[in-house]
């Protein structure tokens, strides 16, 4: 099977988020950053070059394929912010129709601008997220990678 390419490294999340070129985005970045290290209680950890993780857990596909990933996390991506996270149950649906301008993949949020969505609604997703990942993979999620 092939190995997972994103993984984690020794890169500095600091370091990362202060080389994006856009003001705006990289202020928000680090306003992600902050938030996330309060709610996860986790240290920023770079999963390759461009992926901010928080904790991390174990998972095995039905294939057999295993690997680790970050519980949660978020990256600057060239037209928006990409956030990790589980949203699959009732409660966080609910949140994400209040959370605003998004849009929402299998397991990825993008927004253009925190400005354009609910502060507490976000920091309640990522919250109930983290929380999910942990119950579902064990408490693999809470240790830092």
């Amino acid at each position: 099977m092939a190995e997972a390419k994103t993984k984690p490294t020794q890169l500095s999340a600091e370091e990362y988020v202060s080389q994006i070129s856009d003001p705006a985005r990289r202020t928000d970045c680090q306003d992600l950053l902050k938030l996330m290290s309060r709610v996860t209680k986790q240290p920023p950890v770079m999963w390759g070059a461009s992926i901010v993780g928080f904790g991390s857990y174990r998972y095995t596909y039905a294939s057999g394929h295993s690997g680790e990933s970050c519980a949660t996390g978020f990256s600057a991506r060239k037209s928006d912010i990409s956030i990790y996270l589980m949203v699959d149950t009732s409660p966080q649906q609910e949140l994400l129709s209040r959370l605003g301008k998004h849009k929402m993949g299998k397991a990825c949020l993008s927004i253009k601008r925190l400005a354009d969505v609910d502060h507490n609604v976000l920091e309640q997703l990522i919250t109930e997220s983290f929380i999910e990942v942990g119950r579902r993979h064990g408490s693999n999620h809470a240790k830092p990678t």
